[in-house]
C-alpha cells in the first residue's frame, strides 16, 4: 500500500470512528447535534475499480480525504455514518431488474454503489433532522448517468440524487425539490427521471456535446413536469464568469418560482479546469462562488436545507482542490 493509500485509508478509518461516536451520542437527545456542516467519508469508498487505469478510480477519494485534513476542515465538519440497507429506497427510481443485473453481474459496484445510495440517505436524515445546516458526501461511483438498463452507465450504477430526491420527499414531506447538476456532463438519468415531474426542478450546466450526448435547452420538461427541466448548454473554455452569469440569470428566477422545500446538488468537479474528461475552465474561487448562489437558494426558501454529493471530477489533486472550497463555503457561508 502506497503512502497516499494508507493515509486516506487511516483518514476514512478515522472519519468512521467519528461517524460512530456521533450516531451513539445521538441516540441520548441531549448529545444531538446541531448546525455545522455534516461530512462523509468511509473505506467503502476506496473499494471497487472499473479497471487499473479506469479514471473513475479510488485515490478520487484518498485526494480528497488527504486535501480535507490538509485544510483543517476535518475537525470542524460534522460526521456521520451511512444509512444501513438503503435497497428499498432504490426501487424508487430503479427497476427490480436493474438492480439484479447489478447485484449478479457486478457484486462489487452493487456493494460500493449502495453504500453511496446509503451516504446520501443519510445526509438527507441529517439535514432534514436540522442536525446540521447542510452536508457533504465524498463517495463515488458518481450516479447522475444511472438509468435502467441494467449496466454501469458513464461510471454509474445507481442515481444516488434521485433516490435521495424521492426520500426527502416520502419520507419527510418536502414535497418540492430542486436538484443542481454542474457537472461538465449533463445528468442524463436524473432529467429522465423526472422529466413529468412538477415536484423535481432539474437544473443542469453541462456540454452538450460531450457524453452522453444529451441536454439540449429545448428539453425542458414535458406534460405536467413542462418547464420544470432547465439544460444550459456551456462550450469548452466556459470559466467563472459565464457560468456565474447564468447560475444569477437564470437559476435564481427559477428558484424563486419554484421555492423548493430543499436543494441537492450533483457536485462534479469535472467541469473544473484542467479535468481529464472536461474542457471547462472553472476555477475553485468559481465552485466557492457558485456554493454561495445555491446556498443562497436554501436559505431563502428552505431554511438552508442542503445535500450536496460528489459526482465526477478526474483530476486527482484538482478534484480535491475543489472538494475543499465546496466544503469551506458550506461551512462558513
Amino acid at each position: 500500500m502506497d503512502r497516499r493509500r494508507f493515509i486516506s485509508a487511516v483518514l476514512s478509518t478515522l472519519i468512521l470512528s467519528r461517524q460512530t461516536r456521533l450516531l451513539a451520542a445521538d441516540k441520548r437527545p441531549e448529545f444531538a447535534v446541531t448546525g455545522g456542516t455534516g461530512y462523509l467519508s468511509h473505506p467503502v469508498f476506496l473499494q471497487y475499480h472499473i479497471d487499473p487505469d479506469h479514471p473513475e478510480s479510488p485515490e478520487r477519494i484518498e485526494y480528497i480525504n488527504s486535501a480535507v485534513d490538509e485544510s483543517g476542515l476535518l475537525e470542524r465538519l460534522v460526521a456521520f455514518d451511512i444509512k444501513p440497507e438503503p435497497d428499498d429506497w432504490l426501487t424508487t427510481v430503479h427497476s427490480s431488474e436493474h438492480i439484479a443485473s447489478i447485484r449478479n453481474n457486478s457484486p462489487q459496484a452493487h456493494h460500493v454503489a449502495k453504500a453511496g445510495v446509503g451516504a446520501v440517505l443519510a445526509a438527507v436524515d441529517q439535514v432534514a433532522g436540522n442536525k446540521v445546516n447542510n452536508a457533504f458526501c465524498a463517495t463515488r461511483p458518481p450516479g447522475h448517468h444511472a438509468l435502467n438498463t441494467g449496466r454501469e452507465e458513464g461510471f454509474c450504477y445507481y442515481n444516488n440524487i434521485a433516490i435521495a430526491a424521492r426520500y426527502a420527499q416520502q419520507q419527510y414531506g418536502l414535497r418540492r425539490i430542486l436538484i443542481i447538476d454542474w457537472d461538465y456532463h449533463h445528468g442524463n438519468a436524473t432529467e429522465a427521471m423526472f422529466y413529468t415531474d412538477p415536484s423535481i426542478l432539474y437544473f443542469s450546466t453541462h456540454n452538450q456535446f460531450a457524453y452522453p450526448g444529451t441536454g439540449s435547452p429545448a428539453k425542458r420538461g414535458s406534460g405536467r413536469g413542462l418547464g420544470y427541466n432547465i439544460n444550459v448548454h456551456l462550450p469548452c473554455g466556459t470559466d467563472d464568469r459565464k457560468i456565474i452569469e447564468i447560475f444569477n440569470t437564470v437559476l435564481l428566477p427559477a428558484a424563486d418560482q419554484f421555492k423548493p422545500d430543499m436543494v441537492l446538488i450533483s457536485a462534479g468537479f469535472d467541469s473544473r479546469k484542467d479535468d481529464l474528461l472536461g474542457c471547462f475552465n472553472i476555477s475553485d474561487a468559481g465552485f466557492i462562488r457558485l456554493t454561495k448562489i445555491v446556498m443562497q437558494i436554501a436559505e431563502q426558501h428552505c431554511a438552508g436545507r442542503l445535500v450536496s454529493m460528489l459526482e465526477g471530477g478526474y483530476n486527482l489533486s484538482g478534484n480535491a482542490q475543489a472538494v475543499v472550497a465546496h466544503l469551506s463555503t458550506l461551512l462558513e457561508g
